[in-house]
């Protein structure tokens, strides 16, 4: 994206907000990325400090050569189909700004189901959920439910870091724990949640190409040739009698309801088949 210039000989890297904007978007649209207009809003809202909604109150506003640089700098990044939450280095997800990066998976809106659910369970239960990423689900629930007594573990280190690091800005109480799998001596707990790797590493090249940006581990891992492989494994080492509620892929859901007992599967805000509940055999 090439600095914009005022009108009448003006200065090489001075715009307005407004010229700012639609240049953003032309570079985003550009590089064929599926949202350039509010990936461009957005970025340019970060660089001056405001929300999106103020950019059409600062519309005609002349944008510092600072500003002209961080944007472009931002767009720069978005254009190479990097995640617009890295760039930002945030994410919104029921309400709690969630801090990202490469270490982690940036939180979806379908994955709000899986909080959904949990929020349903009675007063005082005890949850815990494996592959936590950056806590998004975990720190949710305690911000909603603080009555829930939640854990939380994951099995790469740096993962279980961006977590923690999520719950102290936070200030929510939240134990992670590296473990692969459940971890031991987790004691009864009322229900598993996991949002685990349902990618195989032959459809991730259908997918945008956004999500090749993300940890590999976190996307396929070891799902095998049905994408199952991960979840797979967690409801065979869950204890009998156990609730589980797992995000999975569209098409996943009648494999689901097969694995577990009494299960049901619900429908995300896409209406595609996204998580099933039921208790591990």
């Amino acid at each position: 994206m090439e600095a914009a210039e005022t009108g009448g000989g003006g200065v090489a890297g001075v715009a307005t907000v407004g010229e700012l904007l639609e240049r953003a978007t032309e570079t985003i649209a550009a590089a064929e990325c599926a949202e350039p207009r509010s990936d461009a809003e957005a970025l340019v809202a970060d660089a001056l400090g405001i929300g999106v909604e103020g950019l059409s109150r600062d519309g005609s506003g002349e944008a510092s050569p600072e500003v002209v640089a961080a944007v472009e700098a931002a767009v720069a990044r978005r254009a190479e189909h990097e995640p617009l939450a890295y760039v930002l280095g945030r994410a919104p997800f029921r309400g709690l700004e969630i801090r990202v990066d490469p270490r982690v998976l940036w939180p979806r809106r379908e994955t709000e189901l899986l909080v959904e659910v949990a929020t349903e369970l009675p007063e005082g239960a005890r949850v815990h959920e494996v592959g936590t990423g950056s806590g998004a689900i975990a720190l949710a629930l305690l911000s909603e439910r603080p009555d829930l007594r939640v854990t939380a573990s994951d099995l790469s280190p740096e993962a279980a870091a961006a977590a923690r690091e999520n719950a102290e800005r936070l200030g929510l109480e939240l134990e992670v724990t590296v473990a692969e799998g459940l971890p031991e001596g987790l004691g009864d707990v009322d229900m598993v949640i996991a949002n685990l790797p349902y990618v195989t590493d032959e459809t991730i090249f259908d997918r945008s190409p956004e999500i090749r940006r993300e940890p590999r581990i976190a996307v396929t891992g070891a799902c095998g040739a049905d994408g199952l492989g991960v979840i797979r494994g967690l409801i065979e080492e869950t204890p009998s009698g156990w609730k589980l509620a797992m995000e999975h892929d569209t098409h996943h859901g009648p494999t689901m309801r097969e694995m577990l007992r009494d299960a049901r599967t619900l429908r995300d805000y896409m209406g595609d088949e996204r998580v099933t509940v039921g208790v591990a055999p």
